[in-house]
């Protein structure tokens, strides 16, 4: 079974040619290289939680600091813990990866 990436869990139409990437621009997750293959996403498809400037209630979303809470009740978030189990990589590995 293929991992899904945040995009397509969301449905937020951020990655490249999405429905809404002109209107709200292309997802820092759906393009981030350096996280390709983390946690089985796509760039930083399932690690989106670490990266900023993803979306989240509507709203693009700043620093990992600034709302880790919101991340921690993330229905996909959540999802991606279950599925990796003990092999999710951590956020402070994934911030490390892209400073």
């Amino acid at each position: 079974m293929a991992s899904v990436n945040c995009w397509e869990f969301k449905k937020c139409g951020r990655e490249p040619n999405g429905l809404k990437a002109i209107e709200l621009g292309i997802c820092p997750a759906s393009i981030e290289s350096r996280t390709n293959n983390i946690n089985h996403g796509l760039n930083g498809g399932r690690a989106c939680w670490a990266l900023t400037g993803t979306l989240c209630g509507g709203k693009v979303q700043g620093s990992f600091a600034s709302r880790l809470a919101n991340c921690l009740e993330c229905d996909f978030y959540k999802l991606v813990n279950k599925e990796e189990g003990v092999n999710t990589v951590q956020s402070k590995t994934i911030i490390g990866m892209v400073k």
